[in-house]
Order: structure tokens, then sequence, then C-alpha cells
């Protein structure tokens, strides 16, 4: 640590003595499943206790309104949790943007609810990585930067929302407003187990094509019928022909129909597309368009699209470049090697670049096995991210970045 300031140096060592694992043991035991309201509200209300030790007014905002398409093609709303909205020193002379999500994808009735040390001494279990241990990242070294001569310099915004698991679809406005004016953000999607970060990101749109058509007896008068499975099919097989090297394209689901003697007169197509660049997304959009209309005169069923191209990719233009500089230069005076590599992978980090911010958007812990019951923390990597945060950010209100 021979490249630290005695600024730094003492940040460090606060961030090192934050009770970060207690912290993620307690929040890991929470369900807070995106779609779990009492769990959220759990989890929010606990965020909120940590987070009032930082300075600044904290604020639980609504979910904006997002609506559903259901197996039957009715349309509805879907209820979210609140978000959490921390707003520090907003008049400082540099602003920064810290983002995270208190939501997982372990439902509340899923059998993975518990914690469990392995072996190798890494800690299994739901969240701990993704993301509760990088949202006891960021608090730790938020108050280790607060504790600095430097705190006056700098001003930020800290979201935490309950969707980004499923989109992010109701606090995208939230993450938008917040990101408007900032310098830089940094968002604690856990970092691969070797300290390796997300680079670019691709974008991802996902859509529910739900197509009407017309019931007959299969038998007596099949011709009287409009095959909403048959038109629904259509649609898969030729969206799937545009993928290509920059844009990935997942047929995912077909739902819909019933007894083999009806020919059925609902279907819903549930599509994903992964595009590389912004010129993929609109030539998918064309896409999607043109072949909608016409498997709707061909077949003769009537067509609705749902969705939207709700991540647009994240490319590591010029300010993200410094941005990963400075995080590098900074882990290496902490005796780090950062490195980074572009991932198919998309989170709010999408989002916020779209706001024109530079985002470094895996801060977070070391671990592996996300989204699955093999989830791991390695535990070491709390403090070691903790100053890498802390020294980062010290060095943007410095105005090195």
């Amino acid at each position: 640590m021979r490249g630290l300031s005695t600024i730094e140096r003492d940040a460090v060592d606060k961030a090192h003595a934050a009770p970060m694992l207690a912290e993620v043991e307690a929040w890991a035991a929470v369900n807070s499943g995106t779609r779990n309201l009492a769990g959220l509200a759990t989890m929010a209300g606990l965020l909120g206790d940590a987070f009032a030790s930082l300075p600044g007014k904290i604020m639980l905002v609504d979910p904006e309104p997002v609506d559903s398409v259901g197996s039957d093609g009715v349309v509805s709303p879907i209820e979210h949790g609140k978000h959490l909205h921390l707003v520090v020193r907003p008049d400082a002379p540099v602003r920064m943007l810290f983002t995270g999500h208190m939501d997982t994808v372990y439902p509340v009735d899923h059998m993975f609810q518990s914690l469990r040390w392995q072996d190798d001494g890494t800690l299994n279990g739901p969240g701990v990585a993704d993301m509760k241990g990088g949202l006891s990242v960021m608090h730790a070294a938020l108050r280790a930067v607060e504790a600095s001569p430097h705190a006056a310099r700098i001003g930020y915004d800290v979201v935490i929302n309950s969707d980004e698991e499923t989109g992010s679809f109701s606090s995208a406005p939230l993450l938008a407003r917040a990101a408007h004016g900032k310098v830089a953000a940094l968002t604690y999607e856990p970092a691969l187990a070797d300290g390796t970060l997300a680079g670019a990101r691709g974008g991802t749109g996902n859509f529910s094509i739900i197509v009407h058509g017309r019931s007959a007896h299969a038998g007596r008068n099949p011709d009287d019928g409009r095959n909403a499975i048959v038109a629904a099919a259509d649609i898969a097989v030729q969206l799937s022909k545009v993928r290509g090297p920059t844009l990935a394209v997942n047929p995912a689901r077909i739902e819909g129909g019933g007894p083999n003697n009806v020919v059925p007169d609902l279907a819903i197509l549930r599509i994903n597309f992964r595009p590389a660049n912004l010129d993929e997304i609109a030539r998918a959009q064309s896409h999607i368009d043109s072949v909608v209309a016409a498997v709707a005169a061909a077949h003769d069923v009537r067509i609705e699209v749902h969705g939207r191209f709700n991540r647009p990719p994240k490319p590591i233009d010029a300010g993200a470049a410094r941005l990963f500089a400075l995080v590098k230069a900074s882990g290496g005076d902490l005796g780090l090697d950062i490195a980074w590599k572009a991932t198919g992978g998309v989170c709010d980090g999408n989002n916020i670049a779209a706001a024109g911010v530079p985002v470094v958007d895996t801060m977070g812990v070391r671990g592996g096995a996300i989204h699955s019951t093999d989830e791991f923390m390695i535990p070491d990597s709390l403090p070691e991210r903790a100053a890498l945060s802390a020294v980062t950010i010290l060095r943007i209100a410095e105005g090195r970045l």
C-alpha cells in the first residue's frame, strides 16, 4: 500500500474494521425474492437502519407501475417493493451515484434459505454474493469516506432497488433521475471469484407476444379455426433468423393451447433479445414489427406485442475507460491486480451508462455460482473490496478522474 496517502490509509483502516460479515449474515437470513413483498419490506427496513449512519435524507420510493402478461394473455399490473434512495450533499462540487439491489432470485418458497460455511472457507447462502455482500461493501466504503477530511468535497445518491433481478422495470426512472449530473457511478454486483470485473455488457429486451386466433373443432371444421400456436411458432422461427454475432435471440417459451381436438385460439410467445450495440436494437425492433405484421396477415390472427429493450448495451467508452483505469490504479496501490472482461450479462450498470454516466458495476464481493443453490461469497473480499471502493471514491473526490 505504498502508493496510498495518509488520508487513504486511514479510510482503508476504517473500511477494514467495519462489521461487514455480520451485516451479510443478517441480511442474507431475510428472504427478499423479487416477488416477496413482505421480505423486501423487512430488508428495506434493515438497510434503512444501516444507511442511516450516513448523513443525508433517506426515502423509500414507491415503484413505478409495471404490467405483466399472464399465461392467459391477460395484461395486469404486477406489484413491486419500494426502493431505497439516500441523497447526501446534493450541492457538493463532485457528485457520484452508488447503486445496488435488495432483491434476490430466490422466492419465499425456494429450498435455498439458509447459510452454510463450506470447507474452503467460503460462505454459501442466498444472496451472499448477489448482492447482500456488495451492499455491505458499499456501506462500509461510504462510512470510511464520511470519516475522511475529503467528505465535504463529494455528494452522492445511493439507490438500492427491489427489482433488479427482474429487469428494474419499476426502478428504471429512479435510476435515471439519480444518475443525472453525476461524474461517475459504482454498482455493487459481485466480481468473479478471482476478482475480475465486468467490462462491456450487451443489452437485453424481453417480449411477450400474444397471438389471438380462432377456436374450432380439430376434426369437424379445422379450416374454420386460426391456430394461435402455429402462428406463434412461425413468429419464433422467423425472429430467430435475425440472430448473429452481435445479436442473440432466444425464443424461450410458448404458452397456450388446450385439448387435442380444439384448434387453439390463444398463444403467448416469450422471447429474449441480447443486442451488442444500439444498431442491433433498431434492427431487432424493425424485424419484430415486420414479422408480426407478416404473420398476422398470413395466419389471419390478431397479435399484440408487449415488452421493450429495457437495458441498452454498455460499451467501454472514453469516460468508462478512465473510470476503469482509476479503479485499476487504486487497486494496484492496495496490492490488487484489477482486470475486467466483457460479459453477456446485464445489470443496472446498463441503465446508468445509458444515462451518460461512466460506471463500474462489479465493485461488490468476490464470489460465484450466483442464481443457484451453490452461490458463495469469499469473506476476505469484504474488507478488500470496501478498501478498493473507499480509495476510488476519495480519488474521485480529489478530481483525479
